[in-house]
């Protein structure tokens, strides 16, 4: 009853925040709680909300804070859920905040450390250089007097966000049902919750700089920072400081004499090794995170948000790609089918039609003005036609791409980044598309196959152990979950009518003044 009035109560915050800004219109599309919708008409016309209805859902999650710009950050992968025109106004939500105090930041960091700050650090600059959501970013010098870069979680910031997820599962849950099932509310909610808790333990993006590090170890031209492993606990991270010019300051790169053609094609091919080389990527690799150094090399920063996309899902994206390319797209629609993403009962002939329509009008435009991640943003539009389910990797992968894309437009608009990267793509399509690939392919599938019918086996065992001459046997332990269901069950029915009468008289009250 607590949990529900509790939410209740910070649900009736947000609804007003985002009803000031005019950021309730997914409710009117639904047709879901009519009433709430027009007050917060009203209450829009009161504070004069304006701009495009993503714009205005930009403003609404500043105002919410740092759970809500994260989660719009997170939604700006979702065009299959929300439409390109709100996820490219969410895109542009920068996560920024102001700063917290340099006396908390120096606790944190001696209670995480167990060692006062001048036996950590030689210098330690209390003004920091950068403030987000999360965490902040100070300049500090280790004991050797090199620069380093020390990040530190913001206080409290846990207890913040876990309140949050909180109040939006329990609003997942009560609205299951009453919304469409292509929106999977708890889902994205759940995926949100668990890419948070990855944010809130620093150690985690050391590991992920530190994998990255790895795989472009023999690769100058894409710099990773080196993980101070020594001062570098879940709530402090302490990497090499990296100089550079910002990969957005186009002015200052020429003024530093730097090849922006050169600069374009690193960007490019560092994209590609992450994605078909790797399978691991950089999924936050806006502008702010990029910087050239004095060589002309690409440093990266900010490892917060990965992305991973297997062997399998790999050559689907190539064979996919080479087959638009080749407007081929019979070959595009066999690779969807093949790879199981469209249902067998789905006609694969207006699959192919569908995927001709979206190909076309891209494909057809100058060399220079195509979008690969547009295209993809495109063929994700589609697959709800065709009941093909939500690829959350590929969104997130869509979403580096069009980062990239927008960062080779903004330095050599003439040029179309991925051309540069084509003998790349023809390498690797021969190293991992050939015959070879194909055996070696098969041989996983019968090691995944053979690993399946051995825990199968261990399955029917357990069964057939259960099994005496009364029937099946049902543990003590089982039966008393089945009474804590049907309670929880009754609990949350009772809960349910408890937020009925609440939002009655929250309704009345709004309508009365």
């Amino acid at each position: 009853m607590i949990r529900h009035l509790k939410n209740l109560l910070r649900l009736i915050r947000i609804s007003f925040i985002l009803a000031k800004h005019d950021a309730l219109f997914l409710l009117e599309e639904l047709k879901i709680a009519p009433v709430l919708v027009k007050s917060a008409g009203i209450i829009a016309a009161v504070h004069s909300a304006k701009g495009r209805p993503g714009e205005r859902m930009v403003r609404a999650f500043y105002e919410l804070g740092p759970t809500f710009i994260k989660l719009g950050q997170a939604l700006s992968t979702r065009s299959d859920l929300l439409g390109e025109n709100i996820t490219a106004d969410l895109a542009i939500l920068q996560d920024k905040m102001p700063a917290f105090s340099s006396i908390e930041a120096r606790r944190i960091i001696e209670s995480e450390l167990g060692k006062k700050i001048d036996e950590i650090f030689a210098e330690f600059d209390d003004a920091p250089v950068a403030a987000a959501s999360i965490a902040q970013v100070h300049s500090a010098r280790d004991l050797l007097g090199n620069k380093i870069a020390v990040k530190i979680l913001r206080p409290g910031i846990e207890a913040d966000f876990a309140r949050d997820i909180e109040m939006l599962l329990w609003a997942a849950e009560i609205t299951e049902g009453r919304i469409p099932k292509r929106l999977k509310a708890r889902e994205v909610v759940q995926t949100f919750s668990e890419s948070i808790k990855l944010e809130l333990d620093l150690r985690m993006e050391a590991a992920a700089a530190s994998e990255m590090a790895e795989n472009f170890a023999a690769d100058s031209e894409f710099r990773i920072p080196r993980v101070d492993w020594q001062r570098t606990s879940r709530r402090v991270l302490v990497t090499e400081w990296i100089e550079g010019i910002s990969i957005a300051n186009k002015e200052g790169l020429i003024a530093a004499g730097h090849d922006l053609y050169a600069i374009t094609a690193k960007a490019a091919s560092a994209m590609f090794k992450q994605i078909l080389r790797d399978g691991f990527f950089h999924a936050d690799m806006h502008p702010g995170n990029l910087f050239i150094d004095e060589n002309g090399n690409i440093a990266a920063v900010d490892f917060g948000i990965m992305g991973r996309v297997d062997s399998a899902t790999r050559r689907y994206l190539a064979e996919m790609l080479y087959g638009f390319f080749k407007r081929d797209y019979m070959k595009v629609a066999e690779v969807h089918f093949d790879a199981g993403y469209v249902p067998k009962g789905q006609s694969i002939e207006l699959f192919a039609q569908a995927c001709r329509g979206v190909g076309e009008p891209i494909l057809g435009l100058p060399q220079n003005k195509i979008s690969i991640a547009k295209l993809l943003g495109q063929l994700f539009k589609i697959t709800e036609d065709f009941q093909m389910e939500t690829q959350p990797q590929l969104l997130l992968l869509q979403k580096t791409m069009m980062l990239t894309e927008g960062i080779g437009r903004s330095l050599t608009p003439d040029i179309n980044m991925w051309i540069l990267t084509e003998p790349l793509i023809e390498d690797w399509a021969r190293e991992n598309m050939g015959a070879k690939a194909r055996i070696s392919a098969a041989i996983e599938d019968f090691r995944h196959l053979a690993s399946g019918m051995h825990k199968l086996r261990g399955f029917m065992d357990n069964i057939s152990s259960s099994i005496g001459p009364e029937g099946i046997k049902i543990h003590p332990a089982s039966i008393e979950e089945m009474y804590l269901q049907k309670f929880a069950h009754n609990a949350k029915l009772f809960g349910m009518g408890f937020i009925l009468v609440m939002g009655l008289l929250v309704t009345v009250f709004l309508i009365k003044h």
